[in-house]
């Protein structure tokens, strides 16, 4: 039977395991194979998050584009314009009758 602690990674007394420990490589002495491990675990957490995010920062671009796409349209409708240029041009058509006429 193997020594308690000789690669045992639960805790006698209550049965579970123990939390990863946070180190930082720059101050500890890590071996090239802990390194490279670190690493993979690093690249694995990375590359799971990175869908989501994708996901997110389009939906937030996507967002942003329909809404000011939808302020364009709200602020600047196609009616009001074409009624001011019609006005407009009914003021310029009764200075040119004006004109016309006067002299």
């Amino acid at each position: 039977m193997a020594a308690s602690g000789a690669g045992d990674t639960r805790d006698a007394k209550d049965g579970k395991a123990p939390f990863a420990q946070r180190i930082d490589p720059t101050q500890e002495k890590l071996t090239p194979s802990q390194l490279q491990s670190i690493r993979q675990v690093q690249l694995a957490q990375w590359q799971k998050t990175l869908p989501h995010r994708n996901i997110v920062i389009g939906l937030g671009i996507g967002a942003l584009v329909l809404g000011i796409y939808g302020y364009t349209i709200y602020s600047i409708s196609q009616e009001r314009f074409l009624d001011e240029l019609e006005d407009e041009a009914k003021a310029a058509r009764a200075r040119a009758l004006e004109r016309a006429s006067g002299p």
